[in-house]
């Protein structure tokens, strides 16, 4: 059974605005992701599907494959 939520800094990777854990880490921590509108903090974060990643003016809808 697939995961229905991926952790924020994985989904950062895979949409390739980072190329590591650690810059995840830095860009998390900078206050530069929103999650649904609201400064996210966490890089382990769950995020589910539908749910939408911004960073600087561009916006990501996560899709969880089931």
């Amino acid at each position: 059974m697939a995961a229905d939520f991926i952790k924020l800094d994985q989904f950062l990777k895979i949409i390739n605005v980072v190329r590591s854990g650690g810059e995840a880490k830095l860009i998390i921590r900078s206050g530069e992701v929103l999650v649904n509108g609201e400064m996210e903090l966490r890089r382990g974060r769950k995020l589910y599907d539908e749910d939408i990643v911004t960073i600087e003016d561009t916006s990501f809808t996560v899709h969880i494959s089931t």
